[in-house]
């Protein structure tokens, strides 16, 4: 099969892409490349390019590639989504002639802008779950994470999907107090009304900022994540943080943001007990169907000591390097 390899090695442009469940764009994608390769419809499949990946594979290249996989491989019989290699979606695909990967990536118009075909092996299907872009730390100053890890010990979270490698983070004074006073007031606690950052560019695809702080201790669970902003990175990732200060946030839908700048104030919104931040990364934007990616932050101090690369855990106290 080295033919197939080498035609389709110059219009790969991967994407990133990370749940173990199999989207259903790319359901679509790939039943309607299934049934356009067997019927001999290659110009269809040229169409459902991205720009990107017509200029990577011409229609001419595109079609003498189909005819020689079809004339080596024959037709698809059957396929099903396999898992994830590297960053593009698995169908093993059993053809006439051979068992083959089909490797797909779609952008974010649902066009295929990775494809790949080369052996199936088991061995292939890798399920990454941290993250690939460069992460400072939302804030200034040293907080305290309450829950971080990969434990249920460590994170409640863990029993979520999406959550599981999230970071709940608060402010303590040296007594290792969240707060000042009796802690009745949003005001008496540290992390109240301090600037957060992005910690990466992108581009912001969600905010909500109109509910209200709640007393503490008294949660609202009807919009568990309270003033939200969710961030997606150009490698699809989806940066979320939860708890804003009602009427903080700084930043609006489709804005394109900057590393290190400022999108609103930390509040006790949602079904939060205390002024806090909630942050986690996630593969897609709605929270109810993403998996969570484990977020390793570049370039922190942790415990007096200068760590990069690292995924802080539970009463880990971090700050900027």
């Amino acid at each position: 099969m080295k033919t197939i390899l080498s035609l389709l090695s110059a219009g790969i442009i991967a994407l990133p892409a990370r749940s173990q469940q199999e989207p259903p764009h790319y359901k679509i994608a790939a039943d309607s490349f299934e049934a356009r390769y067997n019927t001999g419809q290659f110009e269809a499949i040229y169409a459902s390019f991205s720009p990107e990946m017509q200029e990577h594979l011409p229609v001419g290249q595109t079609r003498t590639f189909l005819n020689g996989l079809k004339e080596q491989a024959g037709t698809i019989i059957k396929k099903s989504f396999a898992g994830y290699d590297q960053s593009m979606a698995v169908y093993k695909t059993q053809f006439e002639r051979a068992l083959l990967s089909v490797n797909l990536s779609l952008n974010d118009a649902g066009q295929i802008n990775g494809l790949l075909v080369k052996p199936f092996t088991e061995i292939n299907i890798a399920r990454p779950e941290r993250n690939t872009t460069k992460m400072a730390l939302p804030f200034k100053g040293e907080w305290t994470v309450i829950w971080g890890g990969d434990t249920k010990e460590l994170n409640y979270h863990v029993e979520s999907e999406a959550q599981k490698n999230a970071f709940d983070i608060v402010v303590t004074d040296a007594s290792g107090s969240s707060h000042k006073n009796d802690g009745t007031k949003n005001e008496d606690y540290y992390a109240f009304g301090k600037e957060l950052f992005a910690t990466c560019d992108g581009e912001v695809v969600l905010v909500v900022d109109g509910i209200k702080d709640n007393v503490p201790g008294v949660l609202n669970p009807v919009y568990v994540p309270g003033n939200t902003v969710i961030i997606r990175t150009a490698a699809n990732e989806y940066v979320f943080f939860a708890h804003f200060k009602q009427h903080s946030i700084s930043v609006k839908q489709g804005e394109k943001v900057k590393r290190g700048q400022l999108l609103g104030r930390c509040g006790n919104s949602g079904n939060s007990s205390e002024p806090h931040l909630h942050f986690h990364l996630q593969n897609m934007e709605d929270m109810t169907t993403a998996t969570g990616i484990k977020c390793f932050f570049d370039n922190l101090n942790v415990n007096g000591n200068k760590q990069h690369d690292y995924s802080p855990v539970k009463d880990d106290k971090i700050s900027a390097n």
